[in-house]
This record gives structure tokens, C-alpha cells and sequence, in this order.
């Protein structure tokens, strides 16, 4: 005959088996083996270690390592996934960026935090620090020139269209003499958490262009709520935005147009445009169909980009490089063919090589839009 600890074990499994608590309630990943006993959800070992840091309204337990109560069993079978979703996310802005498990660590603890300690999605008036149309804060903002972080006012306004930074002094002192330093435009805004490459938890990168050239900016705020409020800040205005550009678009077809990660970014080598002249290294980052390079990877400005269009339009990608080259370190190389010329890189690793290759299969393999058209007429690459 079964102990209760078994019978319990069973019925818990049981429930695990239920739709929607075949995945992580908070990232989605695959599978979750760890469940909230006091929220009743089901969670991955990522989440659940995130739901450690709110103790006083989530207490996690393995399904499988430990045993249950028939109490925690039957909270579990009450609630699930479905049921936390419809309670937890009642009023998830369209615009509000929900995590994956691939997401820093950054949003997906702030997630977790705002629907089940601070009810942000049940409601709505707590939603006003990103959902206003107006935000405005001191950020930690890296020089250009010398690499330090300083302390800058940023002012986001939806009715002006645009997001600005000031030196904080003149902000503080000369109020009536506010000349932005920067006056980065929604219409071309992006923003995208990099804690590694920044070297801060809380670190993001802002990308806007200027000239049709990309400018990066990278920011931090010791508050890490307060960093995603700006993220999501800039995510509602680049919404209202789009929805007056794209007046009979919906929601599920701006979204994915707010922000974006970037598809690939790494060292590799790269030689002019004649070929001849030697490999040098260079951090390149492939943000959608610009393939820009920097001398470091926080620069503000790239010294070159390159626009990649699609096999109908005669761009290729292929390994290696043509027999004739010389002067390159690594041994990995990728030949790009535009309808311009050959731009020839040379990567580290063969590991490095493939996934290169797969990042520009990918752009290539899908048509342009009309507007990429456009994009690819003003592209100035700079030698």
C-alpha cells in the first residue's frame, strides 16, 4: 500500500500534467520541476531561485526531491499555471516586455516581482512609471571619450517624439540654458539590456540613428526596478508610436517591432575593400540587416556598416575566403557577397564561423520589406 507521501507525490504529478503547467509560469521554459507552494505555480530552476529573493510571498520546493504536504498538493491543484495567469496578468500592457528564459536575469526578476509582490498587472494606476507617456530620471551614462559613467538627466516624451539627455550640471544650474546633448528619435529608438558587455547587472544599451548612421549610448541605474521602467518606458512610446505610423496594424504585429535583441555580436577579423590591405580585429554586431563593426565593443559610433539584403537581391554568404587572400590571423573565414562587392571575415573558431553563417543565412533567406528597400538606398557604408 501506498505512504502518503507517495499518494501525494502522484496526485502532485498528476497536476504537473494539467494544461498550461507543462511550462515555467513566469519564463516559459520547458518542463518546470519546481513549484511557488504559496502561489500555487509550477516554475523552472531559474525562476525558482529568483522567487528565493521574494521569501515572504513565495516559497519554492522541488516536485521531485522533496515530499509534500496533501494541503501543498491540493493549493497546487486549486491554482496552476492558468488560474495564476488569469489572476497574476489581468491588465499586461500590450508594450510591457514578458521574459524568456533566454532573458537576463534583470527582467526576468523584475517580471516575477511586478505581478506577484507588487500586483503591477491587477492594477492599473501602479503601471505609471512606464505607461504615462512621460518619464524622466538621472542615469548612470558612459563618455564617449574617456569610458567614464556619469550621472545624466533623461527626459522621454512621447508628444515631442523623442528621448534626450542633459549634462547634469547645466540641468541643475542653468535650467533656462537646457540644450539637449542628444536628442535620440522614437521613431528609430532601441533598447536592449547587455549586462555582460557593459559590465553592470543593470546595464543597457540604447541604439538610435543619427544621420543614417547607428549611435550607442550605455546606461545604468543602481535601481533595477527603475531600469526596467525605463525599458518598458521606451517600449509604450515606440508602441504609440508605431500605432500611428501603422494606423491599421495590430498589436500582435507591432509588438515585435518595440525592441530587439541583437542577432549576433562578437570579435572578428575584416579586410577593406580592396583585399589587400591586412586583417585587422573588429567587435561586430548584427542588429537586424545592419552588420555594423566597432574598434571596441563600447563604442559610440561604428566605423563601418553594411547593409545584408536577401538572395533575391543578390546577397550571399559563403565559408571560407577566396584562395588568393593573405594576411588574416584567424582561420575561419566568411565571404559576403553584395551586389557592390566581397566583404571577407575571418573568425577564431569554426564554432564562431557556423554561427556567424547561420545569423546571415537567416537575413538573407527572408525577402526584403518595402521599407528595407529604402533603408539599403541611403546605406552609406564608410570605408
Amino acid at each position: 500500500m501506498a505512504s502518503e507521501s507517495e499518494t501525494n507525490k502522484r496526485l502532485l504529478l498528476d497536476v504537473l500534467t494539467r494544461p498550461g503547467n507543462d511550462a515555467c509560469a513566469d519564463c516559459g521554459n520547458a518542463e518546470p520541476d519546481w513549484a511557488s507552494v504559496t502561489l500555487g505555480v509550477f516554475v523552472c530552476q531559474g525562476c525558482s531561485l529568483l522567487h528565493r529573493g521574494i521569501p515572504h510571498i513565495s516559497r519554492v520546493k522541488s516536485v521531485q526531491q522533496e515530499s509534500w504536504e496533501a494541503s501543498e498538493v491540493e493549493l497546487m491543484a486549486t491554482m496552476g499555471n492558468e488560474a495564476a495567469k488569469a489572476k497574476y496578468e489581468q491588465k499586461v500592457p500590450a508594450f510591457y516586455y514578458r521574459p524568456k528564459h533566454t532573458d537576463c536575469k534583470l527582467l526576468r526578476e523584475q517580471w516575477i516581482r511586478a505581478r506577484y509582490e507588487r500586483n503591477e498587472f491587477e492594477f492599473i494606476e501602479k503601471q505609471e512609471p512606464y505607461s504615462a507617456g512621460y518619464r524622466e530620471g538621472f542615469l548612470w551614462k558612459r563618455g564617449r571619450d574617456n569610458g567614464q559613467f556619469l550621472s545624466r538627466k533623461f527626459i522621454l516624451s512621447e508628444r515631442e517624439g523623442a528621448l534626450k539627455y542633459f549634462s547634469k550640471q547645466e540641468f541643475v544650474y542653468l535650467p533656462q540654458a537646457r540644450d539637449p546633448k542628444a536628442v535620440m528619435k522614437i521613431e528609430t529608438l532601441n533598447a536592449t539590456f547587455q549586462p555582460a558587455k557593459i559590465g553592470n547587472p543593470y546595464g543597457l544599451q540604447i541604439t538610435y540613428l543619427r544621420d543614417n548612421s547607428t549611435r550607442n549610448i550605455f546606461v545604468y541605474h543602481s535601481d533595477s526596478k527603475e531600469m526596467v521602467d525605463w525599458f518598458n518606458a521606451i517600449r509604450a512610446a515606440r508602441f504609440h508610436y508605431l500605432q500611428v505610423a501603422f494606423p491599421g496594424a495590430s498589436d500582435e504585429e507591432l509588438v515585435p517591432k518595440l525592441t530587439r535583441s541583437f542577432m549576433k555580436e562578437g570579435f572578428m577579423e575584416k579586410t577593406g575593400p580592396k583585399h589587400t590591405e591586412g586583417f585587422k580585429k573588429r567587435w561586430f554586431t548584427m542588429d537586424d540587416r545592419r552588420l555594423m563593426y566597432f574598434k571596441d565593443p563600447l563604442d559610440a559610433y561604428a566605423r563601418g556598416e553594411v547593409f545584408i539584403g536577401s538572395k533575391e537581391n543578390s546577397y550571399t554568404v559563403l565559408p571560407g575566403l577566396p584562395p588568393s587572400t593573405q594576411g588574416y590571423h584567424w582561420n575561419h573565414g566568411i565571404t559576403i557577397v553584395t551586389p557592390d562587392r566581397k566583404f571577407l571575415f575571418a573568425c577564431e573558431t569554426e564554432a564562431e564561423q557556423k554561427d556567424w553563417i547561420t545569423a546571415f543565412q537567416r537575413v538573407i533567406n527572408r525577402p526584403m520589406r518595402p521599407q528595407e528597400y529604402a533603408v539599403e538606398a541611403h546605406f552609406k557604408h564608410k570605408p
